[in-house]
């Protein structure tokens, strides 16, 4: 089992965001999610993509290479520049593969079954859907300093200024508590 600090944290309210999530602080000091094969196939599961870890072998550095195409895709995003064409091409690599298998099983559960490369295809797709899609009107970067999520704004108002409040918004509001009582003393 993996040991990474708050290894399944799904705010974002996108799989492919989410996703891209597993790279964190990527300004500061940058923190790995993805360290190994093993993560990579727990992710999978905790992500609901597959109801268990597939073999990884191998698929590090192409989940990894999808993961960065993908932030750089929603960052050209949310500042208007234009989507690099390596970038969009492998995105559309991954996209064209099989999705995970779908059963409805006798009790009314869904049982989701395929390998590390359909798990990164509905990865792809996701990211596919948001870049073309309405739903890339509420991309938003979290708003603490150190971090870099992203996340889909889908507040009343479109006023969400944090990935996560639980997180990033207790540690921003922390942070300005502290400075306006440093200020006061001072």
């Amino acid at each position: 089992m993996s040991t990474f600090a708050d290894p399944h944290l799904f705010v974002s309210g996108n799989l492919a965001l989410n996703f891209i999530g597993t790279a964190q602080e990527r300004r500061t000091t940058y923190r790995e999610l993805l360290a190994g094969t093993d993560e990579l196939g727990e992710w999978v599961v905790a992500a609901g993509i597959l109801d268990t870890a597939p073999d990884c072998a191998d698929a590090l550095e192409p989940a990894l290479r999808l993961r960065e195409a993908a932030w750089r895709l929603m960052q050209a995003t949310l500042h208007g520049d234009p989507l690099a064409d390596a970038d969009r091409r492998l995105l559309n690599r991954h996209a064209h593969g099989a999705a995970p298998e779908l059963t409805l099983c006798a009790d009314g559960r869904v049982r989701r079954d395929g390998t590390i490369d359909s798990a990164l295809t509905a990865v792809a797709r996701s990211a596919i859907e948001l870049l073309a899609g309405p739903e890339r009107a509420l991309l938003k970067e979290c708003g603490r300093d150190a971090c870099t999520r992203l996340y889909l704004d889908t507040s009343r108002g479109g006023s969400r200024r944090w990935c996560d409040m639980a997180v990033c918004g207790n540690r921003a509001k922390g942070k300005a508590f502290r400075a306006r009582n440093t200020d006061a003393t001072h």
